[in-house]
């Protein structure tokens, strides 16, 4: 879940390890310790980011039992985190371009690893989404920055994509090996969930204070503060208004008032993009219809994907009263699928393009959803119900990351593949907060028209699973719409067809 700016200079140091004799710029082969070294800490911070989002979930039934908090309260421990974390994913790469990769790098990891400690010490619910939130930021400057460390690191070609497929990998890994982790910590202690990120992120300070060279700011730029503030500011006032509608009633003034106020604050951004020197995003770029698709299609796999694991995780244990260990490895093969089968996925997009893996991953999501809303009951069969759906949802997972970050980025000129980048993961991100939001509405809403009110029996879930899997088939219908426009222009040669994509893509840049 990462961005990059592409326009970021190369070390200005003699000694960069991107100049390193020892790297054989054609092949990428006979790399240094020291490149390894630089590599496996940007893995590790990529990795523990990921790992946040997830592995957290597993333990918000016992948090919430500890602590007093409710679904609505605890959808904030995940949300506070992502939208964080997407809000200034875009700001921080340019932070690092202005103020210097190896110094924002470094503070920022610093920061996370202070917000994991107190989150893990706290006793207090608000403390403890204000832990939450403060790192989700920190991540959001260790994420971009460790990209622009890598491909400023590593020079384009062969050694660059090398570099950038160990780091991908270890981005999906730590994304779907925090169900696990996140159950076997939980079992101990929900509070060791918080914690276990602390002493790695040490080592990776550490290292990356021993290991990343330093660099010089950019002699020019400027931040785009106040579309920072209004997007981050509007998508926290959506957020909350989504989840406080159906206690205060969608009708309320103050939520009429909520979602006007958010209108004008995600107005005021688009507006402000227009005219700022320095934009987070170029608006241009959206006209560009396969980077609009993919946009979408990130928000369909990550919003249904992480709300149906927020459905999961307070089911399986509070309805269910699975232990948190039990639940993780009821989810172990979506995480296997995810870990395993990313590395090759690269491959297929190669062979069959980005675009058709993504109609087959979001095809295997939106069946998953279906298989688990249909098969499902208040004691359903491990194997009839839920072992179907962990599986089609982790090859939906896996095959749909890399080839939607494929289309995100391809065709775009090198100046903006940071932009592109970015904005694909805000997408992620955010999107993913909004539908969990809904989400969680819909479930707390359920739990009051159910019967046996106040349960978290099977019936709650049903508004939210029909959202996700809605969700998922029109991400899916987004992305086979073009395919199906152009089945009528079947004799153009893919040359020509492509020679219009970057006729397109040339107007915009």
């Amino acid at each position: 879940m990462t961005c990059t700016d592409s326009t970021l200079k190369p070390f200005d140091s003699p000694e960069s390890p991107g100049s390193t004799e020892s790297t054989d710029p054609a092949t990428g082969e006979g790399w240094s310790l020291k490149l390894w070294g630089i590599l496996a800490v940007l893995c590790l911070v990529l990795f523990l980011d990921g790992l946040d989002v997830s592995m957290v979930g597993v333990a918000l039934p016992s948090i919430g039992n500890e602590l007093g908090l409710s679904t609505t309260s605890l959808q904030w421990i995940i949300n506070g985190y992502v939208l964080g974390f997407g809000g200034l994913l875009l700001l921080g790469g340019r932070t690092a371009d202005l103020l210097g990769r190896r110094k924002v790098f470094l503070i920022a990891l610093t920061v996370f690893a202070i917000a994991s400690l107190v989150g893990g010490l706290v006793d207090n619910g608000t403390l403890l989404i204000a832990s939450r939130f403060v790192k989700g930021l920190a991540a959001a400057f260790t994420a971009p920055t460790a990209m622009s460390i890598l491909t400023t690191t590593f020079k384009e070609g062969p050694a660059r994509n090398r570099a950038l497929s160990v780091f991908s990998v270890f981005g999906a890994s730590g994304y779907s090996s925090g169900l696990i982790l996140g159950g076997l910590l939980t079992s101990a202690g929900w509070r060791f969930t918080f914690l276990m990120p602390v002493p790695f992120a040490v080592i990776a300070l550490i290292g990356g204070y021993f290991l990343i060279p330093r660099d010089r700011p950019a002699d020019a730029g400027g931040h785009d503060l106040v579309g920072a503030v209004t997007l981050v500011t509007g998508m926290l006032l959506t957020v909350y208004t989504m989840v406080s509608a159906p206690t205060r009633g969608w009708a309320h003034p103050m939520t009429l008032g909520s979602f006007a106020v958010a209108a004008v604050l995600l107005a005021t951004f688009f507006f402000v993009e227009k005219k700022v020197a320095h934009p987070l995003v170029r608006l241009g770029l959206l006209r560009v219809g396969t980077i609009v698709r993919a946009n979408l299609a990130i928000i369909a796999l990550f919003g249904s994907y992480l709300s149906f694991q927020f459905m999961m995780t307070i089911f399986l244990q509070s309805a269910l009263g699975w232990s948190p260990l039990k639940m993780a490895m009821a989810l172990l093969p979506a995480g296997i699928i995810v870990a395993f089968g990313s590395p090759f996925v690269g491959r297929l997009v190669d062979l069959y393009g980005s675009a058709k893996l993504i109609i087959a991953a979001l095809t295997s999501l939106s069946v998953g959803y279906l298989w688990f809303l249909f098969a499902g009951s208040d004691s359903p069969s491990y194997v009839v119900a839920i072992l179907p759906s962990v599986i089609l949802l982790g090859l939906g997972f896996a095959l749909g990351y890399t080839s939607i970050m494929a289309q995100a980025t391809s065709g775009v000129d090198d100046s903006e593949q940071g932009l592109a980048s970015g904005l694909v993961n805000t997408s992620a991100q955010v999107g993913a907060a909004l539908v969990l939001a809904l989400t969680t509405a819909l479930v707390t809403a359920g739990s009051h028209t159910a019967s046996g009110a106040g349960t978290a029996g099977f019936e709650q879930f049903h508004p939210g699973l029909i959202l996700v899997t809605g969700v998922a088939l029109v991400g899916l219908a987004i992305t086979v719409s073009p395919l199906v426009r152009g089945r009528s222009l079947r004799g153009r040669s893919v040359r020509e067809r492509r020679a219009e994509e970057e006729k397109e893509l040339a107007e915009v840049n």
